[in-house]
Formats: C-alpha cells, sequence, structure tokens
C-alpha cells in the first residue's frame, strides 16, 4: 500500500469590498508552483462558509489546495506567504488574512470543525485554539480572521459539489464596466444549461456571471462538470484580455450550510436551516418593498422575510395565505428574522371562510359583535353569526418548490435544476 504525504494549505479573507479575490490570489500562487515544478494533488477548491455569519468576507468563502508534501514543500510555502503579502488589501480595516498549513489526514474532528463554520459562528480564538491543537501551522496577518475559514477550507469533506470556472482581468481594468459580448452568454447558457447554471436570470434580463464590484473576476461560470465549463468557456466572448483563468472544485449550490431543524424554538440566530411550519397571517409588504409573515408550530413562531432584491419571489409568496403548510430554507439573520430562500409547498389551506351569500345573491356583510350579518341590497338579516366555508383555487401547487431569482440567491443555495425530483 503506497501512502501519499500531503501538505493542505488554506487561505481566507485575503479580499475587500473595494477589491481582490481569493481565488485570484489563489490563481498566482498555483502559477509560480507550476514554474518551480510543484504540482496540484486535487482541483484548487473554494469553499463557501455560513452566508449569515456576522464577520466575513465579500463572498465568505476560503480557498485550499493540496500538494504533495515532498522537498518542495517548504518552498511552496515560502511562495504562498510572498503572495498573501504581496496581494492582499491589507488597506482595508476589515481584511485580516490567515493561512493554514496541514500535514497528515482529515479527521472527522475537522470535518466537524469545517460544518461549524458553515452552520454557525466561530470566533477567531476557538479556531486559532483548534488549529493547534491538530498540529496546523498557523499564519495570522493582522487579525488573522482567515484562518476561521482557512482552516474549514482544507477540511470539509464534499459529498456534493460543483465546479466554478473564474476567468480574470488585467489589473487597468479593475474597476471599469467589464465588456463581456452578452449574446454569447445567452448562447452559451442555451446550449449548456443545465450543465451549467445560474448564468442567466431571465426574468431581469440580468447577466449572472459578470461580478458587480471591483475586483478581479472577469466572469464566472458554474457546473457539474469540468467538460461544460470548457464548453462554456469558448462559447463567451470579450472584448478585453483574460490574463488568467482557474477551475475550482467547490460546495456552491450544494445546500450543505443547511440544517434541518427539530423545531422553531430549537433554531438560533446566524444558523441555516429548513423548517416545517403553517402560515399564521397573510404576508404584508412594508416601505423599501421587503414582505414579511410567520410561520409557527408546537414550538412557537418565526418571523420570515422575502426582501426586495428577490424581486417577482415576493409574488408567490404573496399568495400563501393562513393554514398553509411549508417548508422553509434559508438562514436567521441580524434582526431574528428567517431569510427565504426557497419553499416547497407541503399542504395548501384551500378553504377559506366567509360571510354568507344572501338569497338576493350579494354577499351579506356584519350586522355587528355577535348580531349575524345583513344584506345591504335587500336588507335581509340572519342572526348567525358563523361564516361559511367556501372551497377556492389557489396558485401555488402542493409538493412543488418555489426559489429566489438567480440575481438574488445566494453561492450555498442549491437550485431546482440541481435538485433530484
Amino acid at each position: 500500500m503506497i501512502i501519499i504525504n500531503l501538505l493542505y494549505i488554506g487561505i481566507d479573507d485575503t479580499d475587500s469590498p473595494d477589491g481582490m479575490c481569493t481565488t485570484y490570489l489563489a490563481s498566482q500562487i498555483i502559477n509560480e508552483f507550476k514554474e518551480n515544478g510543484i504540482e496540484l494533488a486535487d482541483y484548487p477548491r473554494l469553499i463557501r462558509l455560513n452566508p449569515f455569519a456576522r464577520h466575513k468576507t465579500r463572498g465568505n468563502g476560503g480557498v485550499s489546495l493540496k500538494i504533495l508534501n515532498d522537498e518542495k514543500a517548504s518552498l511552496a510555502k515560502e511562495i504562498v506567504l510572498s503572495k498573501v503579502e504581496e496581494l492582499s488589501m491589507f488597506d482595508c480595516d476589515n481584511t485580516n488574512p490567515g493561512v493554514i498549513f496541514y500535514e497528515g489526514d482529515i479527521t472527522k474532528e475537522m470535518e466537524d470543525y469545517a460544518f461549524r463554520a458553515i452552520y454557525e459562528f466561530i470566533t477567531i480564538e476557538e479556531a486559532e485554539e483548534f488549529g493547534k491543537s491538530i498540529g496546523c501551522e498557523i499564519h495570522k496577518f493582522k487579525k488573522g480572521r482567515g484562518i476561521i475559514g482557512s482552516i474549514a477550507a482544507i477540511s470539509l469533506p464534499l459529498s456534493d459539489f460543483t465546479f466554478e470556472l473564474l476567468a480574470y482581468r488585467a489589473s487597468e481594468n479593475y474597476g471599469t464596466k467589464r465588456q463581456i459580448d452578452y449574446e454569447s452568454v445567452y448562447k452559451m447558457d442555451k446550449e449548456t444549461f443545465p450543465d451549467t447554471f445560474e448564468n442567466i436570470d431571465y426574468s431581469e434580463n440580468y447577466i449572472a456571471i459578470e461580478p458587480k464590484t471591483p475586483c478581479p473576476v472577469l466572469y464566472g461560470i458554474r457546473s457539474d462538470s469540468v467538460e461544460a465549463l470548457e464548453k462554456a468557456k469558448e462559447i463567451v466572448q470579450v472584448q478585453e484580455p483574460i490574463v488568467d483563468w482557474c477551475i475550482f472544485k467547490t460546495n456552491q449550490h450544494t445546500d450543505m450550510h443547511i440544517q434541518k431543524a427539530r423545531d422553531i424554538a430549537s433554531m438560533k440566530q446566524f444558523g441555516c436551516y429548513c423548517i416545517t411550519g403553517e402560515v399564521k397571517n397573510k404576508p404584508t409588504i412594508i416601505d423599501g418593498g421587503h414582505m414579511f409573515f410567520y410561520i409557527g408550530d408546537k414550538s412557537g413562531e418565526i418571523e420570515c422575510g422575502a426582501y426586495e432584491p428577490t424581486k417577482n419571489f415576493r409574488k408567490i409568496v404573496s399568495h400563501l395565505i393562513p393554514g398553509d403548510v411549508i417548508q422553509v430554507y434559508g438562514g436567521i439573520g441580524e434582526q431574528n428574522t428567517f431569510n427565504i430562500e426557497k419553499f416547497q409547498v407541503i399542504k395548501l389551506n384551500d378553504i377559506v371562510y366567509q360571510n354568507p351569500i344572501c338569497e338576493c345573491g350579494k354577499r351579506m356583510t356584519s350586522a355587528g359583535k355577535n348580531k349575524g350579518f345583513k344584506c345591504k341590497k335587500c336588507g335581509k338579516r340572519i342572526e348567525s353569526s358563523e361564516k361559511v366555508p367556501v372551497k377556492i383555487k389557489r396558485n401555488l401547487e402542493n409538493s412543488k418548490f418555489y426559489e429566489t431569482p438567480v440575481s438574488a440567491r445566494r453561492h450555498l443555495s442549491k437550485p431546482l435544476c440541481r435538485m433530484k425530483f
């Protein structure tokens, strides 16, 4: 039996809202590895963490690389630390890079830590203590918050995974409008979907492969296969230089962040869950365009939100009525509101209670509390104050899933095209 000794490298928190991207930094490291005869043992990994964490990078994702732990391992470490020093956005107060090197097998406790980083909130102190306990070589820059994601990025098992191809711009073009031929993106989507996905939001005419930040990424295409990405890259046309590109293996679009909650009361702030509950009130929209309603179970109730960026998804949510039973997927944010990523109808309420209809055909109105009903048209009155059940037609379907649009979808949320029904 051949035992392969590996060196795992984790990098996180090198970017800022104003620029840089940890994947680009990784691509530059990989290029220098190649120049020095250092080969990767697998695709580089891009691991997204808890989207509701209080302190996070722009995309909240760490990168990991895996190489042979041979005579060139020391050189590899030097290259990594040099590139992090050179390219990280140290001027940003919230950029606190962390790098870890780890030799040995990925253990169950490391896997458990990685899932915690996706499900919950881990402090820098906790991460450092854990890293030392398993023998990591830890390098903190500034506060070193990036060690949290760096350890998770090397440790997370990927039973379900996708790939993302990222193309990078020339530095002189950072911050300028990306020169992507949109017609070629539509062509690419038509010829490669569903092997590639999340390319376009047709409802908003939104090109989703194009970032909206001044980072080095020109475009990113997501897929279940490397072959589909290579085909997609050949189809997409741009009018500016592509200085580099790289394919990452990732947990994006896997719902890996979602835990099945026991009940509503068991859910915690900043956690990500799926939970079944009964709709308690008609969804209402407030100033700013956000829509809210409550669901409940035997343990309690929680407010659910479909926010303005979800656009037409709010119209779907508006069709919910009290008595509907749904399973919602998402996470609990700063205001303790459950942010909906998608929901499945478990059982629709198709009975509502309305005022009775008069003999003359007009629907009656209340004659006062406990005074029955009256007809405004003919004047007839009835003593009963009980409303009558009426079967209604619904605009939603039992068992069907409904999801937010591509333009508002989180990195980890699994799109319906990847769900096996």
